[in-house]
């Protein structure tokens, strides 16, 4: 009887343990969701859709893009913050989302960019440029800043939004090189690329690969690029440490993040994915080709990267006192 129980407990065991190792390798069994918190037609819509192609190859299981749109990309960082921690709902992580927005929404936030996500990979990262309409006279950023120093809040500039990223950056800029622009807020990027193509605004802060086709047909004019080097897209281009703004620091960045609390398997399963899509050549080139560069690394490398974002975004907001009511 002895000697029954004991098999019987081993077989048990054995059945449990198969079936526990069959629930884990079944992951995904559906297709997933990869939360895109701004519009479509954007530069983080245009690396998220790249990620779901590529990286759902990896996976074996469709990647559907969705975007979900508002408040800097609040609304849906608070929507994957909230999802069940599965793996089958994403978020495209930015350094609006996980960084400025702690600043600028300040006790309003309703997620915590660190607590609240459980980070998998950065994927890209892209310069942000200043660019003008041609029918502002001034052909490079000394000449602007001298026309902007001449005639304060003359001159206007379009972002995705009041306390996003390039809204923050701006008026960072603006305080550095003491000028005055008049900031008008959109509801997402291409809203307000329609307006500063059109001439309804003066100039644009935007992510490189969104404005890069603009900038090559002549419909835009790039003044300086937030990038630790040149974009080799733009090599004509200087960045703001060239130009005597070191302060401005670097470019941005996007990153997958599931909500807190996802199985460790499941983030080594994403990560492995999306690391070996970005190997892919096609991908390469169609990231390059957006202008922006891949930075692939560990989970661990990119809540790093979160945590230096959201400090260095807490000093831009108490210094340009900008802030969400």
């Amino acid at each position: 009887m002895k000697i029954f129980h004991k098999v019987s407990f081993v077989i048990t065991a054995l059945v449990f343990g198969n079936c526990s190792a069959l629930a884990q390798t079944a992951y995904p069994d559906q297709p997933v969701k990869l939360v895109v918190p701004f519009g479509p037609g954007g530069s983080t819509d245009l690396s998220a859709r790249l990620i779901a192609e590529y990286a759902g190859r990896e996976l074996g299981q469709q990647i559907i893009v969705e975007n979900r749109a508002g408040a800097g990309g609040s609304v849906g960082m608070e929507f994957v913050a909230k999802a069940k921690p599965d793996g089958y709902t994403l978020g495209m992580a930015t350094m609006s989302t996980h960084g400025a927005n702690s600043a600028v929404y300040a006790g309003k936030l309703k997620y915590d960019p660190i607590k609240d996500f459980s980070p998998i990979t950065n994927v890209a990262t892209t310069p942000s440029v200043f660019a003008v309409n041609p029918k502002v006279m001034a052909n490079n950023m000394q000449q602007f800043i001298a026309l902007a120093q001449a005639d304060p809040n003359k001159f206007s500039y379009a972002t995705p939004g009041t306390g996003s990223l390039g809204h923050a950056n701006v008026e960072y800029f603006s305080m550095l090189a003491k000028i005055r622009l008049l900031h008008v807020p959109y509801k997402g990027a291409g809203a307000a690329m329609n307006d500063a193509l059109a001439g309804q605004v003066d100039a644009i802060t935007d992510n490189l690969p969104s404005a890069l086709p603009h900038i090559k047909a002549g419909r835009l004019r790039a003044l300086v690029v937030l990038s630790e080097k040149r974009s080799p897209a733009l090599p004509d281009v200087p960045t703001y440490a060239e130009l005597g703004f070191p302060q401005m620091g670097g470019g941005g960045w996007f990153g997958i993040v599931a909500p807190a609390g996802t199985p460790p398997s499941i983030v080594t399963k994403l990560n492995k994915a999306i690391l070996q899509g970005m190997k892919n050549p096609e991908f390469i080139k169609k990231l390059e080709e957006s202008g922006a560069v891949a930075i692939p690394g560990t989970p661990a490398e990119f809540a790093k990267q979160i945590q230096q974002a959201v400090d260095r975004y807490q000093r831009v907001a108490k210094v340009t006192n900008i802030q969400i009511d």
